[in-house]
């Protein structure tokens, strides 16, 4: 499918889906996700940070209760989600409705970009890398959580779920990435990938550092 395709499917699905969304899986997903984001943020000072695809807000409201004194801002391409984000979470935390692979933001603007479980909706995530790159200050941290798992599975996810997903329920997923795809995007965009490990439920955590 084009890449306005499966945006124009994922904005569907979200959009429908923003007023349920803390009572969906998708939402546990990310609260089972925070743990080990808030470790790696810890490993290091940070300041200002950015959740791609944050959804309704659940990682920066639970990021802003346990640091109260950082900058956070969430974009998502869902109007919707944004909406409920607005609503539900401080004022102090910051909500744009925007592409992740056009980022709304100037040069050198943050010093953490996390992203989770919104990867694998990017039809050109080259675009989301090279964005990350640029918004990033040096020697800032992408903390990505995504799927992955061994070869096998990874080509079961992309040559049959995903498409009989998208042909069937319009889900607007796109694809799984292994190590050495994530890697080649990381280097092309000129971040250096510190870190990728498949951890338990088929899940990606990947770091990736702006030198």
């Amino acid at each position: 499918m084009k890449n306005e395709i499966y945006k124009k499917i994922s904005l569907d699905q979200f959009n429908k889906e923003a007023l349920n969304f803390d009572d969906a899986d998708s939402y546990k997903m990310c609260k089972e996700d925070y743990p080990e984001i808030l470790e790696e943020l810890e490993k290091e000072m940070f300041h200002d940070v950015l959740d791609c695809g944050c959804g309704t807000g659940a990682m920066l409201a639970l990021l802003s209760a346990k640091y109260p004194n950082k900058s956070y801002t969430g974009i998502d391409l869902s109007d919707q989600m944004i909406k409920v984000a607005k609503k539900k979470n401080p004022e102090t935390i910051s909500f744009v409705i925007g592409d992740c692979e056009n980022l709304p933001f100037e040069d050198l603007s943050f010093d953490v970009v996390i992203c989770s479980h919104s990867f694998h909706h990017y039809p050109d995530p080259q675009s989301f890398f090279n964005n990350v790159y640029r918004i990033l200050r040096p020697e800032g941290r992408l903390i990505l959580r995504d799927n992955t798992g061994p070869w096998y599975w990874n080509l079961y996810m992309n040559w049959y779920v995903f498409p009989k997903g998208n042909r069937r329920h319009r889900l607007g997923d796109v694809h799984c990435y292994n190590r050495k795809e994530v890697k080649a995007l990381c280097e092309k965009a000129g971040l250096s990938m510190e870190l990728f490990e498949e951890r338990p439920k088929h899940k990606m955590h990947c770091v990736a550092r702006k030198k």
